[in-house]
């Protein structure tokens, strides 16, 4: 349910309203708006009298939130989220380009890519210091030493920066060194995680799990948001189903629906949606066509010698023609839809 204030309302019955609320039991999430101040009603079982609440001096209405997803839904936030990543903005009206190689491998090495792909129209650098992989014999990523050099990059090149927080152990210490957190596919439904981000100050960047449905990956979200934090992307990375010519099938169409059901920005991620480099840009241009708020692309100035990923990573030449390809592909969403 959402109580929604008159647009005169002052802080005083606002939190007269908020006290009711909670008196009968229910949590009192106030939402900021253009003009108005809404209170999402959570914790209810089943639906709630209305009446208990139109009487409060103030309220303007009730109305009744029919999705699981209350904070998530355009219900409780008809306009679109922007999310601010240091001095970066992700969400309507812009196009926000996260780029970086899978796995941070040396200092060197990732200083080199990011002045790259900066160069070439990234303004978020991502980079696995740890890295979940199929198999344990693999590259596990350099743990705290490559957050440390993640601090690096964004100190030598003002792009804030974006790396995985595995488990719940680690994410005081990704949450120190990183700008953004992000929650791979594999732990999309790992709910003490998820009340852990909730509990940041920092954004989170929600990745799909490999077979979840749009409203279980809505609902994870809102376990975040739930737990105090607001500042939520989503990210499409593509589901696992019978093909083979690719790694995941990218599904183009929970962008256009996300953006209908949720006020969240929401971005693609092409590059592991492929797993396969000459398919990345291609579906970088089609993510963008039909109106996500971003990509995230990995990049590598030497793809054959990664130690994560490397058949997936752009050169960064292939990520300068998708920068400019996709930019003008955005331009005329644009112009078409009005943004």
């Amino acid at each position: 349910m959402l109580v929604v204030m008159k647009k005169n309302a002052v802080s005083e019955e606002i939190e007269a309203a908020v006290c009711a609320i909670e008196q009968k039991g229910f949590t009192a999430r106030p939402i900021p708006g253009g003009e108005r101040v809404a209170i999402c009603v959570l914790h209810n079982q089943g639906a709630v009298d209305a009446s208990l609440f139109m009487q409060l001096p103030a309220v303007k209405e009730v109305i009744p939130v029919t999705r699981p997803f209350k904070l998530v839904s355009r219900e409780s936030h008809a306009g679109d989220s922007v999310i601010e990543v240091g001095e970066v903005l992700v969400g309507n009206g812009h196009l926000t380009v996260m780029a970086g190689p899978c796995a941070i491998e040396s200092e060197a090495g990732a200083l080199e890519i990011a002045r790259l792909v900066k160069d070439r129209g990234a303004r978020i650098f991502r980079g696995g210091a740890f890295k979940p992989r199929t198999s344990p014999y693999s590259f596990q990523g350099l743990g705290e030493e490559g957050l440390k050099i993640l601090a690096k990059v964004r100190s030598e090149t003002g792009m804030p920066v974006v790396t995985e927080a595995m488990d719940h152990e680690v994410f005081d210490l990704v949450e120190h060194y990183a700008d953004m957190v992000q929650i791979g596919a594999r732990n999309m439904q790992n709910f003490s995680l998820l009340r852990r981000a909730g509990k940041s100050r920092k954004p989170v960047l929600l990745k799909r799990g490999m077979a979840a449905t749009i409203e279980e990956w809505l609902m994870a979200a809102e376990y975040i948001m739930e737990g105090g934090n607001d500042k939520v992307i989503l990210c499409e990375r593509g589901v696992r189903t019978f093909a083979s010519h690719s790694r995941n099938t990218l599904d183009l169409s929970a962008v256009p629906v996300v953006k209908q059901e949720s006020h969240l920005p929401i971005i693609v991620d092409p590059s592991h949606a492929a797993g396969f480099r000459d398919q990345v840009v291609p579906l970088g241009r089609a993510a963008v066509a039909v109106g996500c708020h971003g990509l995230i692309v990995e990049v590598h100035n030497a793809p054959e010698k990664a130690l994560s990923d490397g058949a997936q990573s752009l050169y960064p030449d292939q990520f300068a023609d998708l920068c400019r390809q996709i930019e003008a592909i955005s331009n005329v969403y644009k112009a078409s839809t009005n943004q």
